[in-house]
Parts: C-alpha cells; sequence; structure tokens
C-alpha cells in the first residue's frame, strides 16, 4: 500500500508556509507549517557532503543558528542558503 499526499492546488489557501523554526542542536531544526505540520529535519548529512563553500560555511554553528523565516521560507542571510518549503514539509532536504 503506497500513501500519498493529497494537495488540492485549486485552492490558494493551501499554500504551505513555514510559520516557526527551534534550532534543536546538532544542525537539526523543528520547523512548524501553516497546516500544523511539524517536522524536525537533520541538514548535517546535506551540509556534510557539499563540496562549495558557500554551502559547507554552514558548518559553523554559529553561522547556521542565524536562519530567519522570510515570506514563509526558511532563510539563511538573505537568500545565501535556502531550501523548498515542499522538503523541508517531508522532512528530508538532498
Amino acid at each position: 500500500m503506497k500513501i500519498v499526499r493529497d494537495y488540492n492546488i485549486n485552492n490558494p489557501t493551501d499554500v504551505i508556509e513555514v510559520t516557526s523554526a527551534n534550532y534543536i542542536g546538532d544542525f537539526a531544526i523543528r520547523i512548524s507549517f501553516n497546516d500544523g505540520n511539524e517536522e524536525l529535519v537533520d541538514f548535517k548529512p546535506f551540509l556534510l557532503k557539499s563540496l562549495h563553500p558557500s554551502i559547507s560555511k554552514y558548518l559553523n554553528e554559529n553561522l547556521f543558528k542565524q536562519f530567519e523565516i522570510i515570506n514563509g521560507n526558511l532563510n539563511w542571510n538573505d537568500y545565501d542558503l535556502i531550501f523548498p518549503v515542499h522538503d523541508l514539509y517531508e522532512g528530508s532536504i538532498n
């Protein structure tokens, strides 16, 4: 049996947005969304495998913790680092 989430794209109120995000530790953030869903997202594997210096610099924990929520997105340093809300909602980034 396959479970599929049904997204109704015809209703503009169904736009998923980040409403709050709390740093838990070790590059993990608990993210809440406007539909009540919550996900704990571990960013560490993504950061560790990145070879690009503009991404790997966020392995500095003090820099990583300086995220903001802007227009429903989780965002670092004026869009220097940002992830699709859908990936955050699913709880996994690649």
